[in-house]
């Protein structure tokens, strides 16, 4: 595809104007604290629930959401038992949280669903008119969240990134893993694994980063000691990375990838037609290799994201 997109310069204007259009303004950002407060405020009504803390996880911690993007929000119960908690305890203590929301009529479209893997308590708050995910004592997501914001720092483009392969991916209806369709988090690993693979690397091997041991118990995990230990370790690659930085454009990185991605499968038949408009050009070429690229990864998802996890989480520099 990268032979297809012969103006660069057309492609990186394109892609500012759609950033500016769905990149997260300080509004939005106190329009989603006000929506953490307000949970902060209503879980005050279980009493089983007064002792328990309020944890925003996911894109908002991150820093990787779209002005369109919810709120992941874990409520983190008191465990004096030593186990995690059980997950009948979990879909109680959001029952009687969907009680309280039907009750106070802070929320509308509520919808509780005890069947997921994580148990999740879906609503849409009447205040400040954002989707709200809330679930128990959800430790691997906050920590997913703790590792893509570190990495977010490492390399402006890779916030931008992730926020355009999310948007192509909620255009063409693929970004639904209830649906079995591609969850954010495996859009975020593809991403990674992109960077690490660039000539130079944007990014290092995961383990060089995140090497703290992370076991999951009744007291969660110490943020402050986890944040210390990676931001000296995001800092040491900063440093070593000086004098051999990849300097591609946004866009160069956005065209390889599709490219990296419908190569690697074998999969794509390459559009032959070339036209002398580069607008239309760029706008064919990319459509026709983005919704290609959707065809291989929904087929061989199952199989490529356990892997994807192993390499950019541990070797890091082997072929997928």
């Amino acid at each position: 595809m990268v032979e297809y997109v012969r103006n660069y310069h057309l492609l990186d204007k394109c892609m500012e104007d759609i950033l500016f259009v769905i990149k997260p303004t300080e509004e939005d950002k106190k329009i989603r604290l006000g929506a953490i407060q307000e949970v902060v405020n209503f879980i005050c009504l279980v009493g089983a629930l007064r002792d328990a803390a309020v944890k925003p996880f996911g894109s908002f911690v991150s820093k990787l959401y779209a002005k369109s993007g919810d709120l992941d929000v874990s409520v983190e119960l008191r465990n004096d038992s030593g186990f995690p908690t059980s997950r009948r305890r979990k879909i109680k203590a959001l029952e009687e949280l969907e009680e309280v929301l039907k009750y106070t009529g802070v929320a509308r479209d509520v919808n509780f669903i005890p069947t997921a893997r994580v148990p999740v308590l879906k609503y849409v708050s009447n205040r400040f008119g954002i989707s709200c995910d809330i679930s128990i004592d959800n430790y691997s997501g906050r920590i997913k969240s703790k590792v893509l914001y570190w990495i977010s720092t490492m390399d402006e483009r890779f916030g931008d990134m992730v926020l355009l392969v999310k948007e192509w991916a909620k255009a063409q209806n693929i970004n639904d893993p209830k649906n079995g369709t591609l969850s954010s988090y495996t859009l975020c690993l593809l991403v990674i694994s992109h960077f690490q693979y660039c000539k130079p690397a944007i990014l290092p091997p995961m383990k060089e980063i995140f090497y703290a041991s992370l076991e999951e118990g009744s007291g969660g995990f110490n943020e402050n000691h986890l944040d210390q230990i990676w931001k000296e370790n995001v800092a040491k690659f900063r440093r070593r990375d000086i004098g051999r930085r990849n300097h591609s454009s946004l866009s160069h990185l956005l065209a390889t990838f599709f490219e990296k991605w419908s190569t690697r499968t074998g999969q794509l038949k390459r559009t032959q037609e070339m036209t002398k408009s580069s607008c239309r050009l760029v706008s064919i070429s990319l459509i026709a290799h983005l919704l290609a690229m959707f065809i291989m990864l929904k087929k061989l998802t199952s199989k490529l994201i356990p892997r994807l996890c192993t390499v950019i989480f541990g070797l890091g520099q082997r072929s997928i």
